[in-house]
């Protein structure tokens, strides 16, 4: 059964959309039915508004569609589209509801058949950067003044002639030394990375210019190869890469010393102008004349004020003469009176010691007559112990055994030295010693009898 049907028969109206209505169904519809793609086709009607956003139709030869690119995802397209141009654009299928116009709203932009080619691109970037190629502490200054100044391109290339003129411009003393090249086409990359490497080898230029003109992303692509990348990052040289015009960027430009926006902008970098240089030397010539004459004037207060300060020898001396003297009668001065004040000291004392002084004849009289009266008691105490002291030594006299012995006794003795006083004593057979008045005999006991028995 038709839907129309089933209304009839229910008996309702059929529900009646406002035209806003239907444009925003319609517009949910494709939405959901179609998401994000990428779509290829030529530009045609480009208009960039005031606003920054992108107007164009996206055409190719059998059909059209209007398109739409905000200024949020235009900023980060990298490249100015233009009449003509091959693009495949990243977007949704919707439908603008004011005017019901069926367009694209683009999120993303790149030029026509190098989607591969820039995925390529990003990936090595990253590979190499990972490994520190594009670090920048590995980068090298630049020769403020180069001498001499190598450049690697082709010789039929527009690049070099521009190198050469700017060159000529700027700083013609230079030397220029071309290391040729194909700079596009099959095998480019690899003589590309062989010249350089020769310009390193043979070390005769300061600075090493690797440039070429502009282009698409093809004819610029031996640039974005590894080898030549590893060999930039390998030369002795310092390198600055001039490669396409400024919104072009290779590997090359990352790998290298310093990159430039265009061919012409590197030979700009690498040498400095003549002119500029002599008027550098003129500036510091000046700043040098300004510095001597600074100096020279601070001298000359320098030896004013010195020779304000210096004196004659002589009036020196005499200066310090009288610092002498003067010195010489303060230390006569103050080791006068010091003395002078001691022996004040000493008289005022002496004074007042003799004032205080006792008169002590009396005592020293009586002390002479208690030393008469002692001397004399001591004289007759010492007569009087002499008389009892030859009492005692006549009665000691009498006491000694050798007076006895004297009147004819003996003194028995035995081995040890002891007295023998018994006859209990003795012992037959015994030695015993008898001392006498004037000697001693040793005698054997031949028996012994006691008085007692």
């Amino acid at each position: 059964m038709k839907p129309s049907d089933a209304l009839e028969n229910n008996g309702a109206a059929p529900p009646v959309l406002t035209v806003s209505e239907l444009n925003q169904a319609v517009a949910r519809m494709l939405e959901r039915s179609f998401p994000l793609a990428w779509v290829s086709g030529e530009i045609s009607n480009f208009t960039r508004a005031a606003s920054g956003h992108w107007y164009f139709t996206l055409k190719d030869n059998g059909a059209q569609v209007r398109s739409v690119m905000f200024r949020g995802r235009a900023q980060y397209a990298g490249f100015m589209p233009r009449e003509g141009d091959k693009v495949e654009v990243r977007a949704l299928v919707t439908l603008y509801a004011p005017r019901g116009d069926y367009q694209l709203n683009v999120e993303a932009m790149r030029r026509a058949g190098v989607g591969n080619l820039y995925e390529a691109f990003l990936r090595l970037k990253e590979q190499l950067n990972a490994e520190g190629l594009f670090d920048p502490q590995r980068k090298r200054p630049l020769p403020v003044f180069p001498r001499s100044i190598g450049i690697v391109t082709s010789p039929q290339a527009a690049a070099l002639r521009d190198i050469l003129a700017t060159l000529r411009r700027r700083a013609p003393h230079v030397q220029v030394i071309l290391y040729p090249t194909p700079v596009q086409g099959e095998g480019a990359a690899m003589k590309i990375a062989q010249a350089i490497a020769t310009a390193s080898a043979r070390a005769e230029c300061e600075v090493l210019l690797v440039c070429r003109g502009g282009g698409s992303i093809e004819d610029l692509w031996s640039f974005n190869e590894e080898v030549v990348a590893r060999t930039i990052a390998d030369c002795a040289i310092p390198v600055i890469c001039g490669v396409g015009h400024e919104t072009d960027v290779t590997i090359a430009d990352f790998a290298a010393d310093l990159r430039a926006p265009t061919p012409t902008a590197a030979a700009e970098i690498a040498a400095t102008p003549r002119a500029d240089w002599l008027a550098t030397l003129d500036m510091h010539a000046e700043d040098l004349v300004r510095i001597m004459k600074r100096r020279m004037m601070d001298a000359a207060q320098t030896l004013d004020w010195l020779s304000r300060r210096l004196v004659s020898p002589s009036a020196h001396i005499a200066h310090e003469r009288m610092r002498i003297a003067g010195l010489q009668h303060r230390l006569r001065h103050a080791t006068r009176m010091p003395l002078q004040q001691a022996r004040f000291s000493v008289a005022n004392l002496r004074t007042r010691l003799v004032a205080r002084l006792p008169d002590t004849s009396a005592q020293r009289a009586r002390l002479e007559s208690i030393a008469r009266r002692l001397d004399v008691s001591m004289a007759t105490a010492n007569a009087q112990r002499r008389q009892a002291l030859d009492a005692l030594s006549d009665q000691l006299e009498l006491l000694n055994p050798q007076r006895t012995l004297e009147r004819g006794y003996a003194m028995v003795v035995d081995g040890k030295g002891r007295v023998i006083r018994s006859p209990n004593a003795l012992r037959p057979r015994e030695i015993v010693t008898v001392r006498l008045a004037d000697g001693s005999a040793e005698v054997g006991i031949a028996s012994v009898q006691s008085l007692l028995e």
